[in-house]
């Protein structure tokens, strides 16, 4: 049997449910399928989103993280005193992502003179087209997002230490117009890297290209 959008959410809801996954489907009418997963299956689980944009014949997984107030400004702290060495680390952090083979985007900053500003959040996420949506393909790609994310999260607190336990400014999200969560927002997890729940994008990353 063909795999449609019908048949792609109801397969993926099981597979999530087979797995003791915790779910919550998100109001989206840009989408034919919004879901809030919590993988993995622990207390420390992380936020995932699931998505079947209309008209497209693939279900893109994705997850953001807020960077921690206090590793912000201890980033600051470094970009000032070692211009070079940031900017170093920012270039070894977008190999590392990229030697993933996942999508991925930076927030950075905004620049104060020539430095980069902070690393404030990242978006990670790969898409998986129908012809080659399997359980096995599904599951290892949420794994793959997972502990690429956790990688990312151990750079930032070995560099910059656990942070404060409050999440930081996003530069660039701010300033889009009235910018809501889209559906109910889950209650927020406690991380030393904290997760944004509302599927904001920053300004490499748009969205509405998978729509």
């Amino acid at each position: 049997m063909d795999m449609d959008a019908t048949l792609a959410a109801t397969t993926i809801k099981k597979w999530l449910a087979s797995e003791k996954l915790e779910t919550r489907e998100v109001q989206d009418n840009q989408n034919f399928l919004h879901l809030h997963v919590r993988y993995p299956p622990t207390k420390a689980a992380h936020l995932f989103n699931i998505v079947i944009p209309k008209n497209r014949n693939l279900v893109l997984i994705y997850s953001i993280t807020r960077v921690d107030e206090g590793q912000q400004l201890e980033m600051k702290e470094h970009y000032s005193s070692d211009s070079l060495e940031w900017e170093t680390w920012l270039h070894e952090t977008r190999i590392l992502l990229t030697q993933a083979n996942l999508d991925w985007v930076l927030h950075i900053g905004k620049k104060e003179q020539k430095e980069s500003g902070p690393l404030q959040a990242f978006n990670l996420s790969r898409p998986i087209w129908f012809d080659g949506l399997t359980q096995n393909e599904f599951m290892h790609t949420m794994r793959k997002v997972w502990l690429t994310k956790l990688s990312l999260i151990h750079k930032i607190k070995f560099g910059y230490g656990s942070g404060t336990g409050k999440p930081g400014p996003v530069d660039d999200w701010p300033n889009k117009p009235n910018k809501k969560p889209r559906g109910k927002q889950t209650k927020e997890e406690k991380m030393d890297v904290d997760c944004d729940e509302t599927g904001g994008f920053g300004r490499s990353f748009d969205r509405d290209e998978w729509a």
